[in-house]
């Protein structure tokens, strides 16, 4: 399709502006009210829209209307077209210089923990930049999200896309000092005996554990499973069970005595952190940017805190 014809498949931003608050309230009369229009003209705006589409998008019963079922597809897929020119648009307005928006998808416990803290430092040296962010835990597409980049942790997999190596991670058992008061731990087979709490993400890492210090894995996958690491760290913390996290997802409860390492027998995840970004955004000044930052300060973090290089 060219470009001319493809223009003319658009229709005006403002009856698209106008289908979109009508299908979200389900009311004309509220969709004036949010963009400041007399109910009449929003409902000539939704019928020209109609009448340019040759479909009808809402049904009109009595004071109110409902969506079609080719309204609804419709309107799924111009909330997120409208979304998309909203974020461009205010990435283009805070664009000076080295500047600009990042969209970036985190990791939940990784961006609390580790990511957050350190932000202050990118701030002062980066202030005109400005990062939007959002929770992924899983590979997703960068078009569909609207997002610019991604803090990975997984196999280097990740089609279309560039991807930097972070760090490692050493991966230890955890548990409160009161549990552990209670059943004493006094070799790795004993962590069998209390209830071992799961990551949902990492299914595999008691077994992993389990099978490193020469132990049969049995009922290791089965426990209480939580979403995210952080969510674990509380629950072991709490006493609710024996957890494998990453130790530097959980020095802070380690330094308050809050949980205790019962087996100094750590193992080196087979996995890695990556920062991830479609390629041909790239040269973006605030993803470079980002970009330096990320890789200098997990280059130095590795050396303090003993953290593996990546694989």
């Amino acid at each position: 399709m060219n470009s001319a014809h493809a223009r003319r498949l658009v229709p005006s931003l403002s009856a698209l502006q106008a289908f979109e608050a009508a299908a979200r309230h389900g009311s004309f009369t509220r969709a004036a009210e949010e963009l400041d229009l007399t109910q009449g003209a929003v409902s000539r705006q939704v019928a020209t829209l109609e009448d340019s589409l040759g479909v009808t998008l809402f049904e009109r019963v009595r004071q109110r209307v409902a969506l079609t079922p080719a309204g609804t597809a419709y309107a799924d897929e111009i909330r997120e077209a409208l979304g998309r020119i909203a974020a461009a648009t205010l990435s283009a307005m805070t664009l000076r210089g080295a500047g600009g928006t990042l969209g970036l998808a985190i990791l939940p416990t990784f961006g609390t923990r580790w990511l957050i803290p350190r932000l202050p430092g990118f701030f002062r040296a980066h202030p005109e930049v400005t990062i939007t962010f959002a929770t992924r835990i899983v590979p997703f597409d960068f078009a569909a999200d609207g997002l610019d980049a991604a803090i990975h942790f997984g196999d280097p997999v990740w089609p279309g896309a560039a991807m930097h190596p972070l760090m490692g991670e050493t991966i230890v058992p955890v548990a409160s000092p009161s549990l552990l008061a209670e059943t004493p731990l006094r070799e790795p087979e004993d962590v069998l005996k209390i209830p071992l709490l799961q990551q949902a993400t990492r299914p595999r890492a008691w077994p992993e554990w389990l099978q490193a210090q020469g132990v049969s894995p049995g009922r290791a996958t089965m426990g209480p499973t939580f979403e995210q690491f952080a969510m674990v760290a509380r629950a072991a913390a709490a006493g609710l069970g024996l957890a494998v996290v990453p130790r530097f997802l959980v020095e802070e409860e380690l330094r308050a005595g809050q949980l205790v390492i019962p087996f100094d027998r750590p193992i080196t995840s087979r996995q890695s952190y990556w920062l991830v970004y479609p390629r041909e955004k790239r040269e973006r000044p605030a993803l470079a940017a980002f970009r330096e930052w990320l890789l200098a300060e997990c280059a130095a973090d590795r050396g303090e805190a003993g953290l593996p290089p990546p694989e």
